[in-house]
């Protein structure tokens, strides 16, 4: 990242400050499994971002999406913006009948039994992987798209459920931190298939009875997916709207964002966690 254009500033004919740049993380949620795993929630990043001072601009979290029976697919991650930059929310998770396919999302999420992963938004994610089922409908779901990696297809039963796909490592907050993981698909209990791993970034991961963890909140981590003999899969992690600013510059948010600003080397450093609003600079 080009930390080094945070320090450009625009001039209008008076020689006023009128704009200033910022770098943003943008992670929406992720998504919710059912069998197959949730997809993680798209991620954008980018340094140099042009802003107008004493302009109130939009900024949305994500939430993640919902967890459910392994007969109903996961509901989607929903999207976290900044300005014009919208992260999507993460794909549900495919179901162990019927319709299969994972949803399609900022990354896809994991199919169901034999069921195919849902597509990733082209620069946010990657897509789900491939569920499993044999002759005798031993199922296994597949893993979450990641940030970074496809989620595991599935070739034969003696598999666990898939793994989810990687997330993608940032430093906007001081520190590399992995965000946007895709979940681990679900297992089963014939000959003990266990559920997947969740990918680096958030990822809940998989089970083989009982309920799947659930993805990180504040990463948009996909949820894990549920065995398919009995279970409920794991919700997705929320997302996260993370700024980076000159500490010359002040900004400031509406009621209904939850925001803790820190500063270091020069610089500010705003997470965002949660809510709707606005930020204004100035």
């Amino acid at each position: 990242m080009q930390v080094k254009t945070l320090s450009t500033s625009r001039y209008n004919s008076t020689n006023t400050v009128t704009s200033t740049v910022v770098e943003y993380l943008v992670v929406a949620g992720g998504g919710g499994s059912a069998f197959g795993a949730g997809g993680a929630g798209g991620l954008l990043t980018a340094a140099g971002f042009a802003v107008t001072l004493g302009t109130p601009i939009t900024v949305t979290v994500g939430a993640g999406g919902v967890g459910q029976i392994t007969s109903i697919t996961g509901t989607n991650g929903t999207d976290s913006v900044f300005s014009t930059i919208t992260s999507t929310g993460g794909g549900g998770g495919g179901k162990s009948s019927g319709t299969l396919t994972g949803n399609s999302g900022g990354s896809g999420g994991g199919g169901g039994n034999s069921g195919t992963g849902g597509a990733g938004t082209l620069g946010q994610g990657f897509d789900g992987g491939t569920g499993y089922t044999d002759n005798y409908s031993y199922g296994l779901g597949g893993g979450g798209g990641g940030a970074s990696a496809v989620g595991q297809s599935l070739t034969n039963v003696s598999n666990a459920g898939g793994n989810g796909g990687a997330g993608t490592a940032s430093s906007i907050s001081g520190t590399s931190t992995y965000y946007a993981g895709g979940g681990g698909g679900g297992g089963h209990t014939y000959g003990s298939r266990a559920g997947g791993t969740g990918g680096a970034g958030g990822g809940g991961n998989g089970t083989m009875t009982g309920t799947a963890s659930s993805g990180t909140d504040n990463t948009g981590g996909g949820g894990g997916g549920a065995g398919s003999a009995a279970g409920t899969g794991g919700n997705g992690g929320s997302g996260v709207v993370i700024l980076k600013y000159i500490s010359s510059f002040t900004s400031t948010f509406s009621v209904g964002l939850t925001v803790s600003t820190a500063t270091s080397a020069g610089y500010k450093i705003s997470t965002i966690t949660a809510g709707t609003g606005t930020v204004t600079f100035s």
